[in-house]
């Protein structure tokens, strides 16, 4: 049996912890976190975890090294403290995007990262919408995948968008556009992307009729949004009327809010497994929703050792 509920923040993402002892009714766990001159990382546990259910939130967004060796510092100290269980909050799982040898001689970073995580003393691992299902395959310990549709779901829902059709902007991403379009009872379509170099993508074909109807693109990662403003363009050219855009992390790095001021596109829907609000403040366009009580309801489950799968059901 594990002992008492304690949640944990790392410095990446204090807002998004703050809400989800919120929706649980719980304190926050006190840590000292600090950087030493030469930028070294310093962890210090305020209070006893001894035997404790331990949850470490922290996000691998940027800045990603520093967020990534933050987290493995953490999850050391509370090893070293003798929780009882310690689990890593993921809700962004920064790295994931090298998941394979799609050329010579490059790392499998995902791999590296959860042996890193394991190495580390987590006992199992919490995140939400990974970049491919199968890097839960690649730790040695349980995973537990969360997925945002539900709140993307309800957020698409409120913008009571007629002729809906739900577009993937690659291959890889049709399962998830799928479950979507069938929920809302939308139709389909599917970009041909062609990537040239890393954030440098061009919409080759899209497969399904788009012509006058109004499209929502569906990504998990939005970055530079570069392949964002591509598929828009493609779209547009297919005779798409109305465009908007639902993404679950919303990284916005470079030169991504410029590009979505210039794109003609409406509606930016995001979640704030990052940190967003400076970002929307820049570009009204956004629209963030919280998955702080998805996230919430997974810790409560995850402790009391219930499914978290029927989340989604």
């Amino acid at each position: 049996m594990y002992g008492d509920l304690k949640i944990f923040s790392g410095r990446a993402h204090p807002a998004l912890t703050a809400e989800i002892c919120g929706y649980l009714k719980v304190e926050q766990g006190r840590m000292k976190i600090l950087n030493f001159s030469d930028g070294e990382v310093f962890v210090q546990i305020e209070e006893n975890v001894r035997g404790a259910d331990v949850f470490v939130v922290q996000p691998t967004c940027q800045p990603a090294n520093e967020n990534l060796m933050e987290l493995l510092i953490m999850i050391d100290a509370f090893k070293r403290s003798s929780a009882r269980r310690i689990t890593a909050v993921l809700p962004y799982y920064g790295y994931a995007r090298q998941d394979r040898k799609d050329r010579p001689r490059v790392a499998i970073t995902s791999k590296l990262v959860a042996d890193l995580i394991s190495t580390a003393g987590a006992d199992r691992v919490l995140t939400m919408d990974l970049h491919a299902g199968q890097i839960q395959a690649f730790f040695d310990i349980p995973v537990d995948h969360l997925f945002a549709a539900p709140v993307l779901l309800e957020a698409i829902a409120q913008l009571g968008i007629p002729d809906l059709i739900i577009v993937s902007p690659d291959a890889g991403g049709v399962e998830r556009a799928r479950a979507i379009a069938k929920r809302m009872d939308a139709g389909l379509a599917i970009v041909d992307k062609r990537r040239f170099a890393p954030n440098e993508t061009e919409v080759m074909h899209v497969i399904g009729d788009v012509a006058g109807c109004n499209v929502m693109i569906l990504d998990d990662i939005i970055d530079t949004a570069g392949t964002l403003s591509k598929t828009v363009e493609g779209l547009k050219q297919k005779g798409a009327d109305r465009v908007f855009a639902a993404g679950v992390h919303g990284i916005l790095s470079g030169p991504a809010l410029g590009r979505l001021r210039e794109a003609p596109i409406e509606t930016v829907l995001i979640t704030n497994t990052t940190p967003v609000k400076e970002k929307v403040r820049r570009c009204s366009k956004l629209k963030p929703s919280s998955v702080a009580g998805l996230l919430g309801e997974a810790i409560r489950r995850t402790h009391e050792n219930s499914s978290v799968s029927s989340l989604f059901v």
